[in-house]
């Protein structure tokens, strides 16, 4: 039997997750993209109406409020766009029988441990993004409609900003950079990250039996491990290589511990997350950073 294609609602367009997902998606089904400039996040009512009105047979919410400094002194607003609003969609998806697809963060964990935190690890985040993150998966968990939780860490993409590329813009102004050396954790393409989610929607669309399909919280990241400074050199090399033009060399990062770095937020010093319930479930192969990275990377050089 060849089943018909899904409705997909999807949003969050415009992220760095959003935007691979539009491409990630498109060949599964009908997707629906809403980005800012199209839903306010901050009307709930306007949200569970776009989902009333379109009845998809799936959700997918890669929108978030991600300002972790900013989230400390405007915690209102980031409660709303990561604990409210994924729970009334988790609501909306409940009372159509639709799949809610929805991402969480590293951040969720106080990063005190030593090993890879796995997903049944008890949550401490530190700082308000955290938190209001946690109250998303807490919130959905609490309506019990289907649903799949990706929890990821450290996201680049050719779209949007993010430390690799403020890393590349800074190696053309400065000719020294300090980067933080004691905290660890696995850099991740968004289009890693939304080949995954298109993958295990495929699986869940193909799915005889959805009662009994996997649901869940999964941690969803690149393999291996490294520091925001070895991340940092390991970005200044690979332009280098390139032929790019520098005034930072890489050999002039210098490391420094995150106590000399304050910020407003706390981070987490171990983000390590372990895919290992994802790749066992899904059947999946999840690429090493360094692999997951170059074609970033090349994007965004040439740029």
């Amino acid at each position: 039997m060849i089943l018909q294609k899904p409705v997909i609602l999807l949003f969050g367009k415009n992220g760095q997750v959003g935007f691979e997902l539009q491409r990630a998606l498109s060949p599964l089904g009908l997707v629906h993209a809403f980005g800012r400039q199209d839903c306010d996040l901050a009307n709930l009512s306007q949200v569970r109406e776009i989902v009333r009105q379109l009845r998809p047979d799936i959700i997918v919410n890669a929108s978030a409020y991600t300002a972790v400094d900013k989230a400390e002194s405007e915690s209102q607003v980031a409660y709303l766009i990561n604990a409210a609003v994924p729970s009334a969609l988790a609501e909306e998806a409940a009372s159509i029988g639709a799949l809610l697809v929805h991402y969480s963060t590293d951040y969720v964990f106080d990063g005190k441990r030593s090993g890879w935190y796995v997903e049944d690890d008890i949550p401490n985040p530190q700082s308000v993004y955290g938190a209001s993150k946690l109250a998303g998966e807490n919130g959905i968990a609490a309506v019990g409609c289907r649903n799949l939780i990706f929890r990821t860490s450290w996201v680049f993409g050719a779209h949007g900003g993010n430390f690799a590329k403020t890393i590349l813009r800074l190696a053309k102004e400065r000719e020294s950079l300090n980067v933080i050396a004691d905290q660890y954790g696995a850099p991740t393409s968004a289009h890693l990250i939304a080949d995954v989610t298109a993958q295990v929607i495929a699986q869940y669309w193909n799915e005889v039996n959805r009662e009994s399909f996997p649901y869940g919280i999964y941690h969803l990241v690149a393999a291996g491990e490294t520091t925001w400074y070895d991340y940092a050199k390991y970005v200044i090399a690979y332009a280098e290589k390139a032929g790019i033009e520098l005034r930072l060399k890489s050999s002039a990062i210098e490391a420094i511990p995150s106590i000399n770095y304050p910020l407003p937020a706390p981070r987490p010093s171990n983000s390590k997350l372990d895919s290992g319930k994802l790749r066992k479930t899904f059947d999946l192969t999840l690429p090493d950073w360094h692999q997951d990275m170059v074609p970033v990377l090349e994007k965004i050089i040439t740029v």
